[in-house]
């Protein structure tokens, strides 16, 4: 990160001379076509300009940072609302914004380019992780503590800010894939100077896998003198998971572990319960929560859930009496709803290995078929991208049969019943020439941004790419030919141009 002191000595804001005790940060968006920082603050810095005043932008085309008020003064950067002004505790920092938008009415927009507008919001993003992490690292703030970092939208929401949607805004309509949940947790992994590499791990959040069908069968052929009434109410898994987002599949391989495959044998609850996931068991002696019918309590499961996976509202009532208790969005992820495992040591289990154990369950429902649990009827799937089901060349019990599949078709991958990429094919790759135009391209070690840096620039030049891949935080990965032998060196194409 490239940052400039540029103080807006002039402005009335900064000559009111105003400090404040910073309790946390809240991300803008310029809400206009102007990638030049400079622009604003030439124009901000003079005795008139008296309605606004930011502690920072980010500038579009380099992704330079200028600090234009001290960190500790008092900004005019996100008015009020019902409940006070976030002018009174957070930092504001403008991300400026691709110049090939037109704003057409509020925040909705055209792009004549969206290949430069995506590179753009990519810079300007990436920058604000590492000022963020910077300025949490200042003040002693936690990242994804709740209201610390916030955007303009979710200042609104909270009641502390003007009625504004950035910068979410820019990055859903340009199709970036950004959230704000996603930008504290990356600010949190660059404040420890790593990237925890999660891409082979589950979300939570998501369709299911597994078919009822499966879910009967694993279920039957672990206790066999199951109670029909469970059985009729495994698709609530499902349908419940559905409406919230949630995998129900993953709900149920909770709810097999938490009763003992609903033999409730050594739980803490019971079946007249309605309670399948141990919720209020919160220590030895409790009998914990009940509900009235098997779907409110499947419901509250599901919604308990979504509270650690997902920062996103409920779609029905909550029904959940310990959703209030979690830190929303703390464990995004299976392997995190353990403590032991979470890397903010939340999670709805202290047990060791809880989230493990889900997920071997998991791998038994979904290697299950017509009743019978065997490893070899697992699919393996040859796609483009798990996303994309109509691209699918095949399904293959074999794992080497879907590897020769995925050869055969270039740029095409082998997926796991989770969704998980086992293989992809570099078929008919051909290695080419990309020149990249800026000096401080990061050179990482996986193709994304979930991957650590090595700490290496590529500096302006032309480039051989050996390789390419999918991954987080840009259009396409390409692995530089000296990192060839590791496969430990991967540059972000949408900063290079093929020669």
């Amino acid at each position: 990160m490239k940052l400039v002191q540029s103080i807006l000595t002039k402005n009335p804001c900064y000559t009111a001379g105003r400090k404040i005790t910073v309790k946390g940060l809240m991300l803008h968006s310029v809400g206009c076509p102007q990638p030049k920082a400079s622009v604003f603050i030439n124009s901000w810095n003079s005795p008139s300009y008296d309605n606004a005043c930011v502690h920072g932008f980010i500038d579009g085309n380099d992704g330079t940072v200028y600090q234009t008020l001290p960190w500790n003064h008092r900004g005019w950067h996100c008015g009020s609302g019902s409940r006070g002004s976030g002018n009174n505790t957070h930092i504001g920092v403008e991300m400026c914004e691709p110049a090939c938008i037109k704003y057409t009415s509020g925040s909705n927009f055209t792009c004549s380019d969206t290949a430069t507008a995506k590179a753009v919001a990519k810079r300007t993003y990436e920058a604000a992780v590492e000022l963020f992490a910077m300025l949490c690292k200042q003040y002693g703030l936690n990242p994804t503590a709740d209201g610390v970092i916030i955007s303009h939208k979710e200042g609104h929401s909270r009641g502390i800010a003007s009625n504004h949607g950035d910068p979410e805004h820019l990055w859903t309509q340009l199709g970036m894939g950004y959230t704000m949940d996603g930008f504290r947790k990356a600010v949190k992994a660059a404040m420890s100077g790593t990237s925890e590499n999660t891409s082979g791990y589950t979300k939570i959040m998501g369709a299911a896998v597994a078919t009822v069908e499966q879910m009967k069968a694993y279920l039957k052929g672990k206790n066999p003198s199951v109670a029909q009434s469970v059985l009729d109410m495994l698709p609530l898994y499902l349908s419940e998971g559905k409406t919230e987002g949630v995998r129900g599949d993953i709900a149920f391989a909770q709810s097999c572990l938490e009763t003992g495959n609903f033999t409730f044998s050594g739980s803490a609850v019971t079946l007249d319960q309605n309670n399948f996931c141990g919720m209020g068991v919160t220590s030895n002696g409790l009998k914990g929560n009940s509900f009235d019918t098997p779907q409110l309590g499947i419901r509250a499961q599901i919604q308990h859930l979504k509270a650690y996976a997902s920062t996103e509202s409920l779609k029905n009532p909550c029904i959940d009496p310990r959703f209030k208790y979690v830190t929303r969005g703390c464990a995004e992820y299976v392997e995190w709803l353990g403590q032991q495992e979470n890397p903010d040591g939340k999670g709805w289990a202290a047990g060791a290995g809880y989230g493990a154990k889900i997920l071997s369950i998991l791998k038994a429902i979904t290697g299950t078929s017509g009743g019978a649990s065997s490893s070899t009827e697992v699919w393996y799937r040859v796609r483009k991208t798990w996303a994309d089901a109509a691209s699918q060349k095949g399904a293959f019990h074999s794992l080497d049969n879907a590897k020769r599949c995925a050869d055969e078709n270039a740029g095409y991958s082998v997926f796991d019943e989770a969704g998980k990429a086992l293989y992809t094919s570099q078929a008919g790759f051909t290695p080419y020439l990309v020149k990249v135009s800026i000096s401080d391209l990061n050179i990482r070690k996986g193709p994304g941004t979930n991957y650590a840096k090595t700490g290496k620039y590529t500096g302006k030049g032309v480039f051989t790419i050996v390789e390419e891949a999918d991954g987080q935080g840009a259009s396409r990965w390409g692995l530089l030919k000296s990192y060839q032998k590791n496969r430990d060196g991967w540059i972000s194409l949408d900063y290079g141009k093929r020669v």
